[in-house]
């Protein structure tokens, strides 16, 4: 008995970050998708590089699209609920080139091929339930359970351990019905210990809508905190190119 006692004493200095891991619950797992962006303290996520990889599934046609390329995030102090101003600027390589970026006010996909952009104006989107939407779900991220009802999901951890939460919008939205993230580990490990250390939590994201249409996003590489600056997000419109501003609820192009 005092030989176990003792090795759990010394494996519990050691490694005190399984014996953390091993009393999380899913508040702690929600906090890893919280707290990071509500503020400027100590583990705050301020901007965001990574590599992405998305698969789409049409599932009318039963067609697979791939895509991949490179992101960036910035993010802000919010409003009284703690949402941030999220900014974000999708480069995709594959399977053609193609931009999404957004100043967190006005979302612009610019499409090189047809020579056009689609100027989408996000208040607008909000007000219809933004933080519902898979384009401006990320400017929610400081309050993710303001409009969404969160659950582990079935099964609740993958195979490294990382957490699964199911997050169905509160109002019916036509473009989501459920959405699932993969929160690293390390970053539920670290708001349970406040650490200091600032993770970007979301490994990969699966919105699925009400069609049954599913796209998944990974992330990988990911880089946290490199000074990225407002003008990372801002749209340059390259001479001769349309410009399209569709009706609220239509097509954003994205």
């Amino acid at each position: 008995m005092k030989r176990r006692l003792l090795l759990g004493i010394i494996l519990g200095l050691l490694f005190p970050a399984l014996a953390s891991a091993a009393n999380v619950g899913m508040r702690d797992v929600i906090n890893a998708l919280e707290v990071p962006f509500q503020g400027a303290g100590a583990g705050q996520v301020h901007d965001v590089r990574a590599d992405f990889f998305q698969e789409s599934r049409i599932a009318a046609l039963d067609r697979v699209q791939r895509g991949s390329g490179k992101v960036s995030f910035r993010f802000e102090p919010g409003d009284d609920r703690n949402a941030p101003l999220a900014m974000f600027n999708w480069q995709y390589s594959e399977p053609n080139d193609q931009e999404v970026v957004s100043d967190g006010r006005t979302m612009w996909v610019y499409l090189p091929q047809s020579r056009q952009v689609i100027e989408s104006d996000l208040t607008l989107i909000n007000q219809g339930g933004g933080s519902a939407n898979p384009v401006t779900f990320l400017a929610g991220l400081g309050n993710l359970s303001h409009d969404f009802l969160i659950t582990y999901a079935n099964p609740n951890n993958d195979s490294a351990g990382n957490y699964i939460l199911e997050l169905r919008p509160k109002q019916s939205s036509p473009l989501i019905r459920n959405l699932l993230i993969v929160v690293d580990r390390n970053a539920v490990i670290a708001q349970a210990t406040a650490s200091d250390r600032a993770y970007f939590p979301i490994l990969s994201t699966t919105v699925t809508d009400p069609n049954d249409n599913q796209t998944i996003i990974e992330f990988r590489n990911i880089r946290v905190n490199r000074g990225l600056s407002r003008a990372d997000f801002r749209f340059l419109q390259p001479p001769g190119v349309e410009v399209v501003k569709p009706a609220p609820g239509t097509n954003m192009g994205f």
